[in-house]
Protein backbone atom coordinates (compact mmCIF):
# COMPACT_ATOMS: atom_id res chain seq x y z
CA UNK A 1 0.00 0.00 0.00
CA UNK A 2 1.54 3.26 -1.04
CA UNK A 3 0.94 6.23 1.77
CA UNK A 4 -0.04 9.44 1.06
CA UNK A 5 2.53 12.08 1.62
CA UNK A 6 2.22 16.18 1.59
CA UNK A 7 4.92 17.62 -0.25
CA UNK A 8 4.74 21.49 1.01
CA UNK A 9 6.47 24.25 -0.29
CA UNK A 10 6.87 27.49 1.29
CA UNK A 11 9.18 29.89 3.48
CA UNK A 12 9.73 30.34 6.94
CA UNK A 13 6.63 30.17 8.09
CA UNK A 14 6.10 26.98 6.91
CA UNK A 15 9.96 25.33 7.14
CA UNK A 16 11.23 22.89 9.82
CA UNK A 17 14.22 24.61 11.28
CA UNK A 18 16.56 22.30 13.54
CA UNK A 19 17.73 22.80 17.03
CA UNK A 20 19.66 25.26 16.47
CA UNK A 21 17.10 27.33 15.15
CA UNK A 22 15.10 26.52 18.45
CA UNK A 23 12.34 27.98 19.10
CA UNK A 24 11.70 29.00 15.85
CA UNK A 25 9.42 27.04 13.94
CA UNK A 26 7.60 26.47 10.60
CA UNK A 27 3.64 24.97 10.39
CA UNK A 28 4.71 22.24 8.30
CA UNK A 29 6.99 21.44 11.22
CA UNK A 30 4.29 20.24 13.62
CA UNK A 31 1.63 19.66 10.61
CA UNK A 32 1.49 15.37 11.51
CA UNK A 33 -0.30 16.01 14.56
CA UNK A 34 -3.44 16.67 12.73
CA UNK A 35 -2.49 14.01 10.35
CA UNK A 36 -3.40 10.56 11.02
CA UNK A 37 -0.08 8.51 11.38
CA UNK A 38 0.88 7.15 7.86
CA UNK A 39 0.57 10.43 6.65
CA UNK A 40 3.84 11.96 5.81
CA UNK A 41 5.22 15.33 5.27
CA UNK A 42 7.81 16.00 3.18
CA UNK A 43 8.52 20.24 4.13
CA UNK A 44 11.09 21.68 0.73
CA UNK A 45 9.74 24.97 2.05
CA UNK A 46 13.36 27.09 3.21
CA UNK A 47 13.60 30.88 5.04
CA UNK A 48 13.32 33.25 2.84
CA UNK A 49 11.72 32.17 -0.30
CA UNK A 50 9.37 33.34 -2.70
CA UNK A 51 7.77 31.78 -5.45
CA UNK A 52 10.65 32.78 -7.98
CA UNK A 53 13.63 32.11 -5.35
CA UNK A 54 11.74 28.77 -5.02
CA UNK A 55 11.44 27.76 -8.34
CA UNK A 56 14.97 29.05 -9.59
CA UNK A 57 16.61 27.06 -7.17
CA UNK A 58 15.79 24.01 -8.12
CA UNK A 59 13.53 23.35 -5.58
CA UNK A 60 10.01 22.65 -7.70
CA UNK A 61 11.83 20.48 -9.78
CA UNK A 62 12.66 18.26 -6.40
CA UNK A 63 9.18 18.03 -5.80
CA UNK A 64 8.31 17.16 -9.35
CA UNK A 65 11.27 14.48 -8.82
CA UNK A 66 9.19 12.67 -5.99
CA UNK A 67 5.70 13.80 -5.96
CA UNK A 68 3.69 10.13 -6.57
CA UNK A 69 -0.28 9.41 -7.53
CA UNK A 70 -2.09 10.13 -4.56
CA UNK A 71 0.12 12.69 -2.78
CA UNK A 72 -0.59 16.34 -1.70
CA UNK A 73 1.62 19.32 -2.77
CA UNK A 74 0.60 22.81 -0.80
CA UNK A 75 1.68 25.82 -1.46
CA UNK A 76 2.21 28.59 0.83
CA UNK A 77 3.81 31.91 -0.22
CA UNK A 78 3.51 35.91 -0.33
CA UNK A 79 5.98 36.67 2.63
CA UNK A 80 9.14 37.54 0.00
CA UNK A 81 7.13 37.87 -3.42
CA UNK A 82 6.16 41.39 -1.97
CA UNK A 83 10.10 42.33 -2.01
CA UNK A 84 9.61 44.82 -4.86
CA UNK A 85 13.94 45.92 -4.04
CA UNK A 86 14.95 42.02 -4.23
CA UNK A 87 14.97 41.39 -8.00
CA UNK A 88 15.91 37.55 -6.75
CA UNK A 89 12.31 37.21 -5.31
CA UNK A 90 10.25 39.39 -5.93
CA UNK A 91 7.35 38.73 -7.94
CA UNK A 92 4.03 40.68 -9.33
CA UNK A 93 0.46 39.61 -8.01
CA UNK A 94 -1.29 39.15 -10.51
CA UNK A 95 1.65 38.17 -13.11
CA UNK A 96 4.90 36.32 -12.28
CA UNK A 97 3.43 35.38 -9.07
CA UNK A 98 0.30 33.54 -10.21
CA UNK A 99 2.22 32.07 -13.11
CA UNK A 100 4.84 30.25 -10.58
CA UNK A 101 1.98 29.56 -8.89
CA UNK A 102 0.63 28.16 -11.83
CA UNK A 103 3.96 25.76 -12.79
CA UNK A 104 3.59 24.50 -9.17
CA UNK A 105 0.05 23.92 -9.46
CA UNK A 106 0.90 21.91 -12.81
CA UNK A 107 3.65 19.46 -11.03
CA UNK A 108 1.28 17.92 -8.82
CA UNK A 109 -1.35 17.53 -11.35
CA UNK A 110 0.86 16.11 -13.80
CA UNK A 111 1.27 13.19 -11.07
CA UNK A 112 -2.11 12.92 -10.47
CA UNK A 113 -1.72 14.50 -6.89
CA UNK A 114 -3.80 16.73 -5.34
CA UNK A 115 -2.82 20.46 -4.96
CA UNK A 116 -3.65 23.10 -2.50
CA UNK A 117 -3.40 26.82 -2.14
CA UNK A 118 -2.58 28.38 1.01
CA UNK A 119 -2.51 32.14 1.24
CA UNK A 120 0.37 33.89 3.70
CA UNK A 121 0.59 33.84 7.52
CA UNK A 122 -0.69 37.17 8.52
CA UNK A 123 2.16 39.38 10.49
CA UNK A 124 1.32 40.23 13.91
CA UNK A 125 1.36 44.00 13.04
CA UNK A 126 -1.05 45.99 15.72
CA UNK A 127 -2.13 49.29 15.48
CA UNK A 128 -1.18 52.04 17.74
CA UNK A 129 -4.35 50.93 19.67
CA UNK A 130 -3.54 47.44 20.06
CA UNK A 131 -6.26 46.16 19.12
CA UNK A 132 -6.79 45.75 15.52
CA UNK A 133 -3.99 44.60 12.96
CA UNK A 134 -2.71 46.83 10.26
CA UNK A 135 -4.86 46.16 6.93
CA UNK A 136 -3.42 45.26 3.72
CA UNK A 137 -0.56 43.25 5.55
CA UNK A 138 0.16 41.38 2.12
CA UNK A 139 -0.85 43.79 -0.47
CA UNK A 140 -2.29 42.20 -3.81
CA UNK A 141 -1.03 38.57 -3.22
CA UNK A 142 -3.30 36.64 -1.06
CA UNK A 143 -6.54 38.01 -3.99
CA UNK A 144 -3.95 37.02 -6.46
CA UNK A 145 -3.78 33.54 -4.86
CA UNK A 146 -7.45 32.74 -4.71
CA UNK A 147 -8.20 34.30 -7.87
CA UNK A 148 -5.80 31.39 -9.64
CA UNK A 149 -7.47 28.65 -7.39
CA UNK A 150 -10.81 29.73 -8.64
CA UNK A 151 -9.54 29.54 -11.92
CA UNK A 152 -7.54 27.13 -11.89
CA UNK A 153 -10.20 25.06 -9.96
CA UNK A 154 -7.73 24.35 -7.06
CA UNK A 155 -8.72 24.07 -3.21
CA UNK A 156 -7.15 26.77 -1.56
CA UNK A 157 -7.21 27.92 2.20
CA UNK A 158 -7.34 31.57 3.22
CA UNK A 159 -4.67 31.31 5.77
CA UNK A 160 -4.46 35.01 5.55
CA UNK A 161 -7.97 36.21 6.67
CA UNK A 162 -8.44 33.00 9.14
CA UNK A 163 -5.30 33.96 10.91
CA UNK A 164 -5.79 37.78 11.07
CA UNK A 165 -9.03 36.95 13.04
CA UNK A 166 -7.46 34.72 14.95
CA UNK A 167 -4.80 37.08 16.00
CA UNK A 168 -6.50 40.50 16.67
CA UNK A 169 -8.95 37.69 18.74
CA UNK A 170 -5.93 36.87 21.00
CA UNK A 171 -4.94 40.39 21.65
CA UNK A 172 -1.88 41.92 21.50
CA UNK A 173 -0.74 40.41 24.44
CA UNK A 174 -2.42 36.74 24.06
CA UNK A 175 -1.18 36.44 20.52
CA UNK A 176 2.80 37.17 21.37
CA UNK A 177 3.26 33.36 22.44
CA UNK A 178 2.63 32.51 19.32
CA UNK A 179 5.69 34.50 17.36
CA UNK A 180 9.34 35.09 18.05
CA UNK A 181 8.76 37.24 20.86
CA UNK A 182 11.41 36.22 23.34
CA UNK A 183 13.53 37.74 26.09
CA UNK A 184 17.34 38.53 26.75
CA UNK A 185 18.59 35.18 27.03
CA UNK A 186 15.93 33.59 26.86
CA UNK A 187 16.46 30.79 24.45
CA UNK A 188 20.97 30.89 23.04
CA UNK A 189 21.57 32.32 20.34
CA UNK A 190 19.20 34.81 20.35
CA UNK A 191 18.84 37.91 22.33
CA UNK A 192 16.05 39.97 23.01
CA UNK A 193 13.06 39.31 20.26
CA UNK A 194 10.35 41.18 19.25
CA UNK A 195 9.63 39.25 15.54
CA UNK A 196 6.10 39.63 14.59
CA UNK A 197 6.69 37.05 11.31
CA UNK A 198 8.59 33.68 12.56
CA UNK A 199 6.51 30.98 14.85
CA UNK A 200 7.21 29.70 17.74
CA UNK A 201 5.81 26.32 18.06
CA UNK A 202 2.97 27.39 20.17
CA UNK A 203 2.11 29.35 16.97
CA UNK A 204 3.10 27.06 14.57
CA UNK A 205 0.69 24.07 16.24
CA UNK A 206 -2.34 27.01 16.38
CA UNK A 207 -2.01 28.13 12.56
CA UNK A 208 -1.49 24.38 11.76
CA UNK A 209 -5.03 24.30 13.44
CA UNK A 210 -6.69 26.71 11.06
CA UNK A 211 -5.30 24.36 8.08
CA UNK A 212 -6.43 21.31 9.64
CA UNK A 213 -9.64 22.86 10.07
CA UNK A 214 -9.74 23.80 6.87
CA UNK A 215 -8.73 20.61 5.10
CA UNK A 216 -11.74 19.06 6.87
CA UNK A 217 -14.51 21.33 4.99
CA UNK A 218 -12.44 21.06 1.79
CA UNK A 219 -13.68 17.42 2.15
CA UNK A 220 -12.50 14.35 -0.17
CA UNK A 221 -9.17 13.25 -0.12
CA UNK A 222 -7.94 16.80 1.74
CA UNK A 223 -10.35 15.56 5.05
CA UNK A 224 -9.14 11.65 4.87
CA UNK A 225 -5.47 12.13 5.79
CA UNK A 226 -6.42 14.34 8.99
CA UNK A 227 -7.35 12.79 12.49
CA UNK A 228 -10.94 13.29 13.60
CA UNK A 229 -11.28 16.91 14.58
CA UNK A 230 -12.90 15.79 18.24
CA UNK A 231 -8.85 14.19 18.47
CA UNK A 232 -7.49 17.60 17.50
CA UNK A 233 -9.30 19.46 20.06
CA UNK A 234 -8.35 17.91 22.62
CA UNK A 235 -4.79 20.25 22.22
CA UNK A 236 -6.96 22.83 23.70
CA UNK A 237 -8.68 20.86 25.92
CA UNK A 238 -5.23 20.28 27.06
CA UNK A 239 -4.64 24.08 27.69
CA UNK A 240 -2.37 24.14 25.29
CA UNK A 241 -3.81 27.55 24.00
CA UNK A 242 -6.23 29.23 26.60
CA UNK A 243 -8.48 31.45 23.96
CA UNK A 244 -8.92 28.91 20.78
CA UNK A 245 -10.74 25.51 20.58
CA UNK A 246 -11.82 23.95 16.39
CA UNK A 247 -14.92 23.99 16.26
CA UNK A 248 -16.41 22.08 12.95
CA UNK A 249 -18.33 24.97 11.48
CA UNK A 250 -18.72 23.41 8.14
CA UNK A 251 -17.49 26.79 6.33
CA UNK A 252 -15.84 28.79 8.71
CA UNK A 253 -13.21 28.93 11.96
CA UNK A 254 -15.19 29.92 15.19
CA UNK A 255 -13.11 30.52 18.08
CA UNK A 256 -14.24 30.48 21.92
CA UNK A 257 -13.06 31.59 25.24
CA UNK A 258 -12.43 28.28 27.89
Amino acid sequence: MKYPIIHWAGDSTVTKNDINRYPQSGIGQYFELYLKPYVLVMNYAQNGRSTKSFIEEGRLKDIDDNIKPGDFLFIQFGHNDEKEKDPARFTTPFGTYQENLKKMIDVAREHWAYPLIITPLYRRAFNEDKVTLKENNHLDYPAAAIELAKREDVPYIDLCSHSKRFIEKAGFEGSKKWFMHLEDDEYYPYGKQEDNSHLRPEGAIAFGSIIAQMLDVIGGPYKDILIPLETAESYFELGMFSMFKIRNTGSRIDSAEN
